[in-house]
């Protein structure tokens, strides 16, 4: 087991050992409990080699299984196994048990809702193809300007953007020129959900090039990465505006 909120990683003992392991995120946007905004909980699942840390440090696309809860004003449950479809689950608090509400989640296919979520207070920080990308959205992207919607909790802000479209980013930077989100537990197991529902999880410049989230291999449990997170229309914005700048991008 890796937890956000443990600087080591959790050894559970050979007789109760099970034949997986688990990085999980127990409550991501904890800052924002003391205000009573949206929490969640993200997870990825890997399948046990030896029983070390190496287990879980391997290319997100060895993840067999991702998922998070929202916790609102309802929980929500959305998880995928590898190869398979997003599915979404209630709780219903009358029986105790998970209700499936949400079947084969996808991004809308238009595109969805013209929506931008980032942190732009960090603005200054970035490099010149995310700020012409959010001047973009702000301007008007096909005529009609975007509204920017963050809450500051991964989870919040990722479950409107599966369910409404749109586009989520929080880029490297020169203050963060790795990310800041957790690869393990936050970026892989999200790109998962996100590509499985048709949407393009993309880390943006980063190393050098414009990759997959779903590609990366952690060096560390605890490492970071950038994120660039939504649907085919507003993440061909940005990597329109990286091709202007001479930066070789993927096919979408």
């Amino acid at each position: 087991l890796v937890s956000e909120e443990n600087e080591e990683p959790i050894i559970v003992p050979a007789d109760k050992a099970g034949k997986f392991c688990v990085a999980f995120d127990p409550l991501d946007g904890s800052s924002n409990i003391d205000c009573n905004v949206s929490v969640g909980t993200i997870f990825s699942v890997y399948e046990k080699k030896d029983g070390s840390v190496n287990d879980l440090l391997r290319s997100g696309a060895d993840c067999i299984c991702a998922g998070y809860c929202a916790y609102s004003s309802a929980v929500e449950l959305v998880f995928t196994f590898q190869g398979s479809s997003v599915e979404g689950f209630c709780l219903d608090p009358t029986i105790g048990e998970f209700v499936h509400t949400r079947v084969n989640m996808k991004f809308p296919s238009d595109g969805g809702k013209r929506i931008y979520s980032c942190n732009e207070g960090n603005f200054v920080h970035w490099d010149q193809p995310i700020k012409d990308a959010v001047d973009a959205f702000k301007n008007g992207v096909g005529g009609k300007p975007y509204s920017a919607r963050y809450v500051g909790s991964m989870v919040a802000d990722i479950h409107r953007t599966l369910l409404y479209g749109g586009i989520y980013i929080y880029p490297a930077d020169n203050k963060s020129p790795k990310g800041k989100l957790r690869c393990l537990y936050e970026g892989i197991p999200m790109a998962l959900i996100i590509e499985q529902a048709g949407g393009i999880a993309s880390t943006g410049l980063f190393n050098g090039k414009v990759g997959r989230v779903i590609e990366l291999t952690p060096d560390a449990i605890h490492c970071k990465c950038p994120i660039i997170m939504g649907g085919p229309r507003d993440v061909g914005v940005v990597y329109d505006c990286y091709k202007k700048h001479g930066v070789e991008v993927p096919e979408l």
